[in-house]
């Protein structure tokens, strides 16, 4: 349904479009077939006044036709948390994380469906307070056909 709205056109730029169902993340990322690529997260199940965007800049460390191991970190904003602060900065920094993740592509016949695993620990804005995450998703590759796709 999702893939459907964003239309093929705008996606022939090597786009992908994941479901972390555990985390309640939508992703969209640029490009993860280059050396730098750029990841973006949404929330799925949050108030709108703590609905958080994660800026993510990721680095390909080894790629196969496989297993796509990166590392990459970034920072989680808050564009509409003056819903429930007036005086909040227009755009909230939340925190910040590192990722180490695979994303890994298990069927032969179509590589552009991928399994994602990932470790982000993440810091609170004042580094008062962290978490470990850990991040199981689904992931779909959009761009050119191949003659094996």
């Amino acid at each position: 349904m999702l893939f459907a709205a964003l239309g093929n056109h705008q996606l022939q730029a090597q786009a992908s479009v994941g479901y972390y169902p555990w985390s309640n993340l939508v992703t969209v990322s640029t490009g993860t077939h280059r050396a730098i690529w750029l990841d973006t997260r949404v929330q799925t199940n949050s108030l709108f006044s703590s609905l958080s965007i994660d800026l993510l800049p990721m680095i390909n460390l080894k790629r196969g036709e496989i297993v796509q191991w990166y590392i990459g970190g970034g920072l989680r904003l808050n564009p509409l948390y003056r819903i429930a602060d007036s005086r909040a900065d227009l755009i909230t920094i939340d925190g910040y994380s590192v990722n180490f993740g695979a994303r890994i592509s298990p069927l032969r016949q179509n590589r552009r469906i991928q399994l994602a695993l990932e470790l982000n620990p993440y810091v609170k804005d004042s580094f008062d307070s962290g978490v470990l995450k850990s991040h199981f998703g689904v992931v779909y590759i959009f761009g050119k056909k191949k003659e094996q796709d």
